[in-house]
């Protein structure tokens, strides 16, 4: 399996915050506003989910989201994801198949948590999942802006810097 094998079979497109993308579920049904936390300012689908590839060089930039999202690692090599929680602690996930080394198949990021991904140091690729509920809406998305994510975690300015755009 190749990069450009995943790209043609799963008709991945170039994504915003880094990498390559697919919208591969959205649910036909949506929960109404009302019953929604008052951060969403309508309607969403109950879930949404895509495939993601990021390549060595790349990254996915620090974003943030309205919902929980769902990581899955599906094939290739370790993925890195880096979580700051509200507090200031940051987080860092090794997603990939190997479990001796503290390699997870899954991890949730919190909803509004800012997050960013990149491949492992000795990766090549990573093909993972992304599953968020309430579903995707760009809406909710937001791109961090490197120097006022760095006024807020100072402590963390070189993960912040590296991995904004």
């Amino acid at each position: 399996m190749t990069v450009q094998q995943l790209i043609q079979q799963y008709n991945l497109q170039p994504h915003p915050e880094g990498g390559w993308y697919k919208e591969s579920y959205k649910s036909i049904e949506h929960i109404s506003a009302d019953a929604l936390p008052e951060r969403f300012s309508g309607k969403r689908v109950f879930s949404t989910a895509i495939y993601f590839l990021l390549t060595q060089g790349n990254f996915s930039a620090f974003h943030r989201i309205k919902s929980d999202e769902c990581w899955h690692f599906y094939a290739g090599d370790p993925l890195l994801v880096y979580v700051l929680q509200p507090n200031g602690t940051l987080h860092i996930v090794h997603l990939g198949n190997n479990i001796e080394k503290g390699q997870v198949f899954q991890y949730v990021v919190p909803a509004n948590c800012w997050f960013a991904s990149m491949p492992a140091p000795s990766s090549s690729f990573c093909f993972v999942g992304c599953t968020v509920a309430p579903g995707f809406d760009f809406v909710d998305f937001e791109l961090a802006n490197a120097t006022a994510l760095s006024a807020l975690y100072p402590q963390h300015q070189n993960f912040i810097t590296t991995l904004c755009r």
